[in-house]
């Protein structure tokens, strides 16, 4: 019953976020100089055809107006239509979503595995020399702009070593170095918060109690220590995942990869603001269920947040 308690709790509080964000959206791109209109007939059009694509487009009504036409929309689950593309506007943007979140999930991957990996190393003994080095390493990952990174990285993979396409999408090779670009950061993200964490652990009375059993070290270290350390870390797991699907947008246009990133940035400049709004709703329902998975999965890592639950 904890358990259900706390995704009600949890769905109830997505919803207001989902609200707060697309409410934002919608200030936001109508708040920006030019409108739809403007943006949609070009510089050659009279005022008469801009005021009449205005009034077709519910433009000229008033904000307030606007914007309550808009939620009943979202609330009937009609997103508008992308007066770009020529189709409906969530059915534009369900159609690059897969590959932004297959980049995201490749690129979250990539960030558990070595960010684990050097956060054992340097929780495992810390304040030692490979702690101060692996600390080291994780600020300069985290240091480095990522459109920056991933110019490097073509320049060396693409066009030196000609191992790695340099653009696009379609085959796995081709997933490599946007995916690359996108973890470094998190890898430092996960390395330094599994590394405090395990340090912390380490500390902890049943450490010392599984060492006086005669465990070996990485036997303390897996089979004890780094079970309750994960929480945190499943925490972050869930909120940067999030991060990296709304944040890709550079990293998709260095690459030329063909998701959300590329149409979000062309509809901003175009004004489509159905598509930036449905593109906003779909990240933000995104992010709810992923923070809802990790608030389950710590859950079952540690059974005091069930009992707390219950209460």
């Amino acid at each position: 019953m904890g358990t259900l308690q706390m995704i009600v709790r949890r769905l109830g509080l997505g919803v207001f976020v989902m609200w707060g964000c697309v409410t934002l959206i919608f200030v936001i791109v109508r708040l920006a100089p030019g409108d739809q209109a403007t943006v949609a007939l070009g510089p050659d059009a009279t005022a008469a055809e801009v005021e009449a694509a205005r009034e077709r487009l519910g433009l000229d009504d008033p904000l307030p107006l606007q914007y309550l036409s808009y939620i009943g929309r979202v609330l009937a689950l009609d997103f508008g239509d992308s007066y770009r593309l020529g189709q409906p506007a969530m059915d534009a943007v369900l159609d690059r979503f897969p590959s932004t979140l297959q980049l995201a999930l490749a690129a979250m991957a990539i960030a558990v595995v070595f960010g684990l990996i050097l956060g054992c190393i340097a929780g495992g003994r810390p304040n030692g020399p490979v702690d101060r080095a692996m600390s080291a390493v994780a600020i300069s990952l985290q240091s480095f702009p990522t459109f920056w990174v991933g110019i490097m990285l073509i320049l060396f993979f693409a066009l030196n070593l000609r191992v790695l396409p340099s653009a696009g999408s379609g085959s796995l090779s081709h997933l490599v170095l946007p995916a690359v670009t996108l973890a470094l950061p998190q890898i430092a993200i996960v390395a330094r918060l599994t590394r405090s964490s395990l340090a912390e652990s380490m500390q902890e009375a049943y450490v010392q109690t599984a060492r006086s059993k005669g465990l070996t070290e990485p036997q303390v270290l897996v089979g004890h220590a780094l079970k309750n350390s994960l929480i945190p870390v499943v925490t972050i797991i869930g909120l940067q995942t999030g991060v990296l699907l709304g944040g890709s947008v550079v990293v998709e246009n260095v690459f030329a990869w063909p998701g959300l990133g590329s149409l979000i940035v062309d509809s901003v400049s175009a004004r489509d603001y159905s598509v930036v709004q449905a593109a906003a709703l779909l990240i933000a329902a995104v992010v709810v269920v992923l923070n809802l998975l990790a608030d389950l999965t710590y859950a079952r890592l540690d059974p005091r947040i069930r009992v707390e639950a219950t209460g």
